[in-house]
């Protein structure tokens, strides 16, 4: 056991922190991840003992599943990560069980009510669900984890670390060394270390005004130009059904999308596929809200978020993102028109990003005290103070590029990962998105109390990806490929190469170029990183830009993935 405050310590980022310090009973700050496997083919059969197994031979590949935050006394500084010596695999890998009839349904309730109960902050952040009882004999795991310890790349990479490129993978190699847990340090250790940490302050906060001033008249210089439409101002947002105070319980909705689909629109209108996919939230805001609430006169606002990690920190944790303030355009009836004033909105956000700088930010964060920060939210929650103000935006909205490869878990394909975000007071609705294997699916969580008809708000991302494709059909006069419900639900899609041959059941997939044949496979803590690495690109890249010119829309064949 290791002595307390060390070089081997880390202390978490001012962001990460940030996130720990915004828990309140009812805004649970974690992130959670919804994974259905098809056990059909299993060699020897499923089984959560298999389960285990592999989890616990592999948390040398989970690095924060061992982990606990320490905060420091007074909360005068970011708390420190130990190597839990109370770590407990039982305590945190549970099983359950569906009630019949085991369908969408019945997981979504589930997913809603593990959502909606807060980690216990005294232990690693994380807890996994191995959920059986689903229709057609299907498996899903159910992950938490404190948004403290993840971003939604680093979450993604995370979760590969339990997961194959093979259905019948070697054998994981064992750590190079045994794992050692940490001694908890004392008070005295822990304002010590602080104390030393805090007087670096000075210094990089002189340097974060100067950075700050310098983006400030960037930034005003920029908005002054002519043409320059700038994205909107925190407050800005309209009040909607969505805004106010939260309670304590979730709803939870999830569906999904073609991306083949997806990308015809995007070739189609040069935009991005970020564009499209916030389209498509949008006219299912405006449609739940046309039906359900009165839909405000100004547009609704989302919150962006956005990477800002750079290649050399891929294959870390925590938290490296930015935000951004996007219009979704839900005043403009003409699904078309809106897709364009939104991407001519992403662009301006992206272009306020850059003259703003990717880290200011985090930067900022360093200088907050985690006291302040905890007091002001469970301010901000008990006084309710979301009800009489304007909220800073109307909804969050992630994508996540995922995988285009097809994981494994103990034997089984993974059929469909569906994402879960958190809701913060002000904001009672989360929508995120997550490829995988050429669909894209989507999960929805909202305040119980804010979002009654979740479900109506799912079906109408089929609905809006359905007007936006018969829109381009009408400006067109000709058939166009359809943004169509994608072919996963809870049973198994087709898995295809990019050059569409089909992949056996089982078969391995090709080493990529520069990589040696089975490689990837050899060692899940290196190959799987790297492999998904590749695939993976950020949140909403600051640096994205539309094709060029746009591409004509091509019939595609019908097929699992289209209506």
């Amino acid at each position: 056991m290791r002595n307390g405050i060390g070089s081997v310590v880390q202390r978490l980022s001012g962001l990460d922190a940030a996130f720990l310090s915004m828990e309140t009973p009812t805004m649970k700050m974690h992130v959670v991840g919804v994974f259905v496997f098809d056990p059909s083919a299993v060699p020897g059969g499923f089984s959560f003992a298999r389960i285990r197994e592999t989890i616990e031979s592999r948390l040398h590949l989970l690095p924060p599943c061992r982990r606990r935050a320490v905060p420091v006394p007074f909360q005068i500084h970011h708390p420190v990560w130990i190597e839990d010596p109370g770590f407990d695999l039982e305590y945190h890998l549970r099983r359950a069980c569906l009630p019949a009839p085991g369908g969408r349904r019945e997981l979504a309730e589930f997913v809603a009510d593990v959502a909606g109960r807060s980690l216990d902050l005294t232990r690693p952040l994380w807890e996994m669900y191995v959920v059986e009882g689903l229709e057609d004999g299907q498996v899903a795991l159910v992950t938490k984890m404190h948004h403290a310890a993840i971003d939604g790349i680093s979450g993604a990479e995370l979760a590969v670390g339990f997961l194959d490129l093979e259905l019948d993978p070697p054998p994981v190699a064992p750590p190079e060394r045994p794992w050692t847990p940490d001694r908890v340090p004392s008070d005295v250790e822990l304002l010590v270390h602080a104390g030393r940490s805090m007087l670096e302050h000075p210094t990089n906060l002189v340097e974060a005004v100067r950075r700050t001033v310098e983006s400030a008249l960037s930034l005003r210089e920029r908005n002054r130009q002519a043409g320059v439409a700038p994205p909107p101002a925190p407050f800005s947002a309209p009040r909607s059904a969505f805004n106010g105070s939260i309670g304590p319980h979730r709803r939870y909705a999830f569906t999904e999308l073609s991306l083949d689909s997806i990308k015809d629109v995007k070739n189609a209108m040069a935009v991005t596929v970020n564009d499209v996919i916030l389209a498509i939230c949008a006219g299912a805001l405006r449609s739940y809200l046309i039906d359900h609430a009165d839909i405000p006169e100004d547009p609704l606002v989302a919150m962006v978020p956005v990477s800002v990690r750079s290649d050399e920190e891929r294959g870390t944790l925590g938290n490296r993102i930015s935000a951004m303030l996007v219009s979704l355009a839900t005043d403009i009836d003409d699904p078309l028109e809106r897709l364009m004033t939104i991407a001519r909105g992403t662009r301006s956000a992206k272009e306020q990003d850059r003259a703003i700088g990717a880290d200011t930010l985090t930067n900022w964060a360093e200088f907050a005290a985690p006291a302040v920060a905890a007091r002001a939210a469970r301010l901000v929650s008990r006084t309710k103070v979301f009800d009489r103000l304007r909220p800073m935006f109307n909804v969050t909205i992630s994508n996540v590029p995922g995988p285009s490869f097809p994981l494994y878990g103990v034997g089984a394909r993974m059929t469909a990962m569906y994402p879960v975000g958190p809701i913060v007071e002000g904001v009672a609705l989360n929508m995120t998105a997550m490829s995988y294997m050429g669909t894209v699916f989507f999960g929805l969580l909202g305040c119980r109390d804010r979002v009654p008809h979740l479900d109506d708000l799912a079906h109408g991302l089929e609905q809006s990806g359905a007007e936006l494709a018969c829109a381009l059909e009408r400006r067109s006069g000709k058939a166009r490929s359809r943004v169509s419900r994608g072919s996963a639900r809870l049973a198994l899609p087709d898995v295809a190469h990019p050059a569409g041959e089909r992949v056996p059941e089982g078969a391995p997939v090709q080493a990529r170029p520069g990589e040696a044949p089975g490689s990837s496979s050899a060692d899940v803590g290196r190959g799987v990183r790297h492999t998904l690495s590749v695939e993976l690109e950020e949140i909403v890249r600051v640096t994205e830009s539309p094709p060029a010119a746009p591409e004509p829309l091509r019939r595609r064949p019908a097929g699992p993935g289209s209506v």
